[in-house]
């Protein structure tokens, strides 16, 4: 007899996957729309999607049915690094950002890679509380 041990599958960030937001715009949870990305593979760490706001708060910056943008600061699937080394997240998790890709919170909760300097992210890893 053979025992087949099922592990989730992690994937990118795709279409109507729900995000986690990380910073205090005022927006709770986040579906992904679209991920802005040449491949149409989705979105991983540092990539821009477009999402629709599903949960916020009362008086937050953002209101629920928004279509905003998001950088994801925090993914489940793993990502290898220079040196060797993989980094994984629990959660999946954005930073809302407008067109200019300016957060529009001013404090980001949570550990950020910093993979995000090189995708020109450097405003979001300094208002990150830890930076991983």
């Amino acid at each position: 007899m053979f025992t087949v041990l099922l592990q989730q599958q992690r994937t990118f960030i795709q279409m109507r996957t729900n995000l986690k937001v990380v910073d205090n715009s005022g927006a709770k949870r986040v579906m992904c729309i679209q991920a802005l990305r040449k491949r149409k593979t989705g979105a991983r760490l540092g990539d821009t999607i477009i999402g629709s706001v599903k949960e916020a708060q009362p008086r937050g910056k953002v209101k629920k049915g928004d279509v905003v943008y998001g950088v994801v600061v925090r993914a489940a699937m793993s990502r290898g690094r220079c040196d060797g080394s993989e980094i994984k997240f629990d959660d999946n998790a954005i930073v809302l950002v407008n067109k200019q890709g300016e957060p529009i919170g001013t404090r980001v909760f949570g550990p950020v890679p910093h993979e995000l300097r090189k995708k020109n992210h450097v405003k979001i890893l300094t208002l990150a509380e830890h930076i991983a």
